[in-house]
């Protein structure tokens, strides 16, 4: 934030797998008198090399990439960069998204719709340590926590994960092997073996060893021992 403080403007890395909304939104963010964008980058693993190179003030981070996701991109980028902030800007609404990106560390989610006022005030509060959502993403905020109250309700990571391979993962976390999770799940062997290879696609992921090291980073696998 030092560098960000000195010469008065917000050095931004741009992450989204589209060439032309990359471009539109660069054009965006130049065009402003205290943004800057310092680089950009199409999938979760050039961000990551971007960011280790640049130093960016601001990471703004599309979800849905094929080699990487934006959620883990931010899970991971945040580990190593800890005083870098992320906005999420893509052009999913569901709350799963959502909170899976505030779970993951990052401090502005924004839809792709949103406009060129809202793109930069939300680029500018995170700048400067706040949170900021967007006004359609904080009434939604508030509307999930005004029902979850009292009830328990908790997030789910990982949400391009379906409901099955996200409980699949869980028990590889808890250190289950495929025989052990088709008696717990009632289903076959070939099926436990279709749903592991599903989550290890979506999420990236080269074998069971990382798929238990993600998982536990997201919170599943605390079922173990019991």
């Amino acid at each position: 934030m030092a560098e960000r403080t000195s010469h008065g403007t917000i050095r931004i890395l741009v992450v989204d797998d589209h060439r032309l909304f990359r471009e539109g939104l660069n054009a965006l963010l130049d065009a402003a008198p205290d943004t800057e964008v310092v680089g950009e980058a199409s999938s979760g693993e050039q961000a990551l090399a971007q960011v280790d190179e640049l130093v960016p003030d601001v990471v703004l981070m599309d979800i849905m990439m094929e080699d990487m996701n934006g959620i883990e991109a931010t899970r991971r980028l945040l580990a190593d960069h800890p005083d870098t902030q992320v906005v999420m800007l893509t052009m999913l609404e569901d709350d799963d998204s959502l909170f899976a990106a505030m779970c993951a560390g990052a401090h502005g989610y924004i839809l792709k719709g949103a406009d060129t006022a809202d793109v930069l005030r939300t680029v500018r509060a995170v700048a400067d340590g706040q949170a900021l959502f967007g006004p359609a993403i904080a009434r939604r905020l508030t509307t999930f926590f005004q029902h979850a109250a009292g009830k328990g309700v908790s997030v789910s990571p990982f949400p391009e994960l379906t409901d099955r391979e996200r409980e699949v993962l869980d028990l590889i976390a808890q250190g289950m092997d495929n025989r052990q999770i088709a008696v717990r799940l009632s289903i076959s062997g070939k099926t436990v073996s279709n749903h592991i290879s599903n989550v290890f696609a979506k999420l990236h992921l080269a074998d069971r060893a990382q798929a238990i090291v993600a998982a536990r980073e997201a919170g599943l696998g605390r079922s173990i021992g019991h």
